[in-house]
C-alpha cells in the first residue's frame, strides 16, 4: 500500500543515500518506507553498500555542528551502524588517522570546513573522501576549494563532491526549522542590524526553503503578505527556483515523480505560505495544555531530547534526584499517538497501555508457567513451543515497558512542573484572556501564590496586553510593570511589545472556539486522571508530588481545552480552503502576493534591502518597512488564484516558531480532512479532488517562551527604551 511520505521520511531517505555513498542501491523510497513501518525504526533494515568483492563498505562519518543537528534529529547510532558507519566525529574535534578507510563528510559549505577537509586529505587521515555539502556551494568557494586541493595534490583522495540540499532540521514528521539560532527575530526587527547582515539572514532563509522544496519534490505556489521579510524572502525564493529551472539541463525537479501537473501527474501542487512572526506573537508566549507543548515548555526540548529529574529511590525521596535524558521522536509509538493530545488524556492512555502490557505479560507467563517475564530466561521447565513464542515476544514487550516507564517519568515531572508553576491556572485564564479586566490581571500579578516562576506572569500579561481591546494608559502600564517587577521579572521587553501591539492588532484574529466548549459535570470531566492506575497514582504520591497530589489533580483535571484555531491556522485555512474559511480570514489574505515559479507570469520584482529599510522610521518595529510592497510589489493574485484550493501546504514563519502553532495546524488538518471538507482544487485549474489534508510547519528556529522573551524580546526592548 502506498505510503504518503512525510518530510522526515524524505530527509531520512536522502541521508541514507549519502551514507550509501550516493549509490542507487536499494533506494526505492516506497518499499523502504514499507520496511520502515514494519520495522518500527527510522531506516529499513539493510546492509551497507557492497564493494566489488561483495563485502560491506565500512566508513567514517564526519560532520560539523549543523550537520550533527540534521543527522541526530532523525537518526540514532544503530541506524548509522546499519548503513556501515562505524565512527562518527565532529570536524572541529581532534581526530586521528584511520588510513584506507572511506570518509563521508556532511558539512556546510564554508571556508573553515573546506580548509579542514583539505587538511584531513593532506595528512592522509582517511581515503577516499565522499564530500557532501548541506546546501549548494557557491562557485567562488568551489573554485577556491579546487585550488587548495590542487596545491596539496590530494585530488586522487576525493571520490565524490555533492550538493545535498539538507540544510534544515526535522523535529517531527512534518515539522522543521532552519536552525538559525536565537537572534533571527531580533535581527529582522532591529534598527541596528546592518544591511549586509539582514541580507545574509534573508539569503540563509531562502537557501533553507529551497532545500525543503527540493526534498518535497515539487515546486509550490508561494503566497505571502505584502511588505516585510516575508515578501523579500518569497521574491528571492521565486527567483531562485525560476533560475534553477531555466539554467539547469537536468534540474532537481525534472526526474521527480511529483512533478508539475502539466507533466501528466495527478498529484496536486502545494502552497508555500510565508509569514512574518509579528502576524501573531501570542503562540510564542502562551501556556498550552497538550503533551508536546508542555514538554517543550517545562523541559526546554532541543533536537527531540529532554532532560528529566527523577527520584533516585521512589520509596525514599530523601535520597535526592537524578537527571535522565530521553529522546522523543515518531519512532516512539506513545509519543507519536499522544504528542498533540491534552495532558489529562495522556495520563489516561498511560494507564490503558500499562494495563494492556500487564495483560500481555501475564498471558505469556501463564503459557510458560513462569512467575514473571524476568524469570523466563532462567526457566528450563517450560515447554519448548511456549518458551520459543515467549522469547520471540520478549524484545517487543521490553521495548514497550521501557517506553511506558519513560513516559511515566516524564508525566511525573510534568505534574510537578504544573504544580510548582500553576500552569493549569495560567492556561485556564489564557483560554478566556479577552474577558479579563485590568483589575483582574493586576490582582493576579500581585498574587504571590500564583506559581514559582515569575516569567509565567510576564507571559500572561503580554498575552492579555496583545489581546485586549481596552486602552491602557501610561499610569496603568506603570502599575502593571511595578507589579511584575515586584514579582521578580525583567520587564525590559515590554517597551518593544508596546510598539508591536499596533501591528499584531491589525493582523491577529480572535481565536474563537471552532466548536462549543464541552459543558460537563465534574464526574464526566475527571476522565483524564480518574482512571490512572493505582501504581501510577501511588508512584506520584510517594515520589515527587507528596501528600498534595490529590489537590494538584483536582486543579488540572476539571477541564479540557476547547478547539480553537490560532491566527496562523485561520490564515492557512483561507489560503488552502477559501470556501470554508471565515470572511475575516479571507479579508486578511485577500491581498496576499502570488508567486508561481513555474509560470511566465506571477513574478515580482526584488527591491534591495536598503530600499526595503527606507520606511523603517514609519512606525514599523525593526528595520523592515511596512511599505515594502509599494517599493517592489510582487504579483497580486487574480480572483481565481485567490479562490484556488490546496490539499497540501508548507507554512513557514520568519523569526521563530512554536510547538503550539504546529500542533494547532496538525489538529486543524486532521479535523477538516476527517470532516469531508478536504476536497481541493488541483493547481492549474484541474478538477476538484478529495484527499487528506496535509500541513508542514517550519520556522527559522523553534523557541519556547523563555528563550523567545530572554533572547529576542528583551534585546529589542533594550533598543526601544
Amino acid at each position: 500500500m502506498a505510503h504518503q511520505q512525510t518530510l522526515r521520511d524524505r530527509q531520512v531517505a536522502s541521508i541514507a543515500k549519502i551514507l550509501n555513498l550516493n549509490s542507487d542501491h536499494d533506494t526505492d523510497s516506497e518499499s523502504q518506507q514499507d520496511q520502515h513501518t514494519a520495522n518500527g525504526g527510522l531506516l529499513p533494515k539493510a546492509t551497507p553498500v557492497l564493494n566489488a568483492d561483495g563485502e560491506p563498505i565500512w566508513k567514517i562519518l564526519v560532520f560539523d555542528d549543523f550537520g550533527r543537528d540534521v543527522v541526530s534529529s532523525v537518526l540514532r547510532v544503530n541506524d548509522l551502524r546499519s548503513w556501515g558507519v562505524t565512527i562518527h566525529l565532529n570536524i572541529n574535534a581532534t581526530r586521528h588517522p584511520i588510513p584506507d578507510v572511506p570518509v563521508v563528510y556532511l558539512v556546510e559549505p564554508n571556508p573553515e570546513n573546506l580548509e579542514r577537509i583539505n587538511s584531513d586529505l593532506s595528512r592522509n587521515l582517511y581515503s577516499p573522501a565522499y564530500i557532501n555539502f548541506l546546501s549548494s556551494i557557491p562557485r567562488p568557494l568551489l573554485e577556491d576549494f579546487a585550488s587548495q586541493i590542487a596545491a596539496s595534490n590530494t585530488a586522487e583522495s576525493i571520490a565524490q563532491v555533492f550538493d545535498q540540499y539538507l540544510n534544515f532540521i526535522v523535529g517531527e514528521p512534518d515539522l522543521f526549522s532552519l536552525g538559525m539560532g536565537k537572534e533571527t527575530y531580533w535581527a529582522l526587527n532591529s534598527a541596528h542590524t546592518k544591511d549586509e547582515e539582514l541580507d545574509a539572514v534573508v539569503e540563509r532563509v531562502v537557501s533553507g526553503l529551497f532545500s525543503v522544496v527540493v526534498s518535497m519534490g515539487a515546486i509550490p505556489v508561494i503566497r505571502c503578505p505584502k511588505g516585510g521579510a516575508a515578501e523579500m524572502i518569497s521574491a528571492k525564493l521565486d527567483r531562485k527556483l525560476r533560475d534553477h529551472i531555466l539554467n539547469s539541463k537536468d534540474n532537481l525537479f525534472s526526474s521527480n515523480s511529483r512533478s508539475s501537473p502539466a507533466a501528466g501527474t495527478t498529484y496536486p501542487r502545494a502552497v508555500l505560505i510565508i509569514l512574518d512572526r509579528n502576524v501573531d506573537l501570542i503562540p510564542m508566549l502562551s501556556h498550552s495544555w497538550t503533551y508536546q507543548s508542555l514538554v517543550h515548555d517545562v523541559f526546554q526540548m532541543k533536537l527531540n531530547r529532554i532532560t528529566v529529574e527523577t527520584p533516585v529511590d521512589e520509596n525514599n525521596p530523601g535520597k535526592g534526584m537524578s537527571k535522565r535524558a530521553y529522546d522523543l521522536n515518531s519512532n516512539d509509538y506513545f509519543w507519536a499517538r499522544n504528542a498533540g493530545v491534552p495532558f489529562p488524556q495522556v495520563a489516561e492512555d498511560i494507564d490503558a497501555e500499562l494495563t494492556k502490557y500487564k495483560e500481555d505479560a501475564n498471558d505469556i507467563t501463564k503459557k510458560t508457567g513462569a512467575s514473571s517475564i524476568e524469570d523466563l530466561q532462567n526457566d528450563t521447565s517450560s515447554s519448548a513451543q511456549h518458551l520459543k513464542a515467549a522469547i520471540t515476544l520478549l524484545p517487543e514487550l521490553r521495548e514497550r515497558k521501557a517506553t511506558l516507564d519513560m513516559h511515566m517519568n516524564i508525566a511525573t515531572a510534568l505534574l510537578k512542573g504544573i504544580k510548582d508553576r500553576q500552569l493549569d491556572n495560567f492556561f485556564q485564564i489564557e483560554e478566556n484572556i479577552t474577558k479579563q479586566s485590568k483589575a483582574q490581571i493586576l490582582e493576579l500579578l500581585n498574587d504571590e501564590a500564583k506559581g514559582k516562576e515569575p516569567l509565567d506572569k510576564l507571559r500572561l500579561f503580554i498575552i492579555w496586553f496583545l489581546s485586549t481591546e481596552l486602552d491602557v494608559s501610561r499610569a496603568e502600564m506603570e502599575r502593571f510593570e511595578d507589579a511584575l517587577k515586584r514579582a521578580g521579572t525583567n520587564t525590559t521587553c515590554i517597551a518593544y511589545v508596546k510598539r508591536v501591539r499596533e501591528i499584531t492588532r491589525m493582523t491577529m484574529m480572535t481565536s474563537a472556539p471552532s466548536q462549543p466548549a464541552q459543558q460537563s459535570t465534574g464526574g464526566e470531566l475527571l476522565r483524564g486522571f480518574s482512571s490512572i492506575s493505582n501504581r501510577f497514582t501511588e508512584r506520584l504520591k510517594d515520589g515527587t508530588l507528596g501528600a498534595n497530589f490529590e489537590n494538584l489533580i483536582s486543579g488540572v483535571k476539571n477541564f479540557l481545552p476547547v478547539n480553537k484555531d490560532l491566527t496562523i491556522t485561520k490564515l492557512t485555512e483561507s489560503l488552502m480552503d477559501p470556501t470554508s474559511a471565515s470572511s475575516s480570514a479571507i479579508a486578511k489574505t485577500e491581498n496576499y502576493l502570488y508567486f508561481d515559479p513555474r509560470s511566465a507570469n506571477a513574478r515580482g520584482t526584488m527591491p534591495p534591502v536598503s530600499q526595503a529599510r527606507s520606511g523603517a522610521s514609519s512606525g514599523m518595529p525593526g528595520g523592515l518597512s511596512s511599505g515594502l510592497g509599494s517599493l517592489g510589489p510582487g504579483t497580486g493574485a487574480s480572483f481565481g488564484q485567490r479562490r484556488q484550493g490546496f490539499s497540501e501546504a508548507v507554512v513557514f514563519t520568519v523569526g521563530g516558531g512554536s510547538m503550539e502553532e504546529y500542533g494547532n495546524l496538525q489538529e486543524w488538518a486532521k479535523r477538516t480532512s476527517a470532516g469531508g471538507s478536504g476536497g481541493s482544487s488541483v493547481g492549474g485549474g484541474a478538477a476538484s479532488v478529495v484527499s487528506k489534508r496535509r500541513v508542514v510547519y517550519g520556522s527559522t528556529e523553534l523557541f519556547n517562551a523563555e528563550e523567545f522573551i530572554k533572547g529576542e524580546l528583551t534585546k529589542l526592548g533594550q533598543e526601544s527604551d
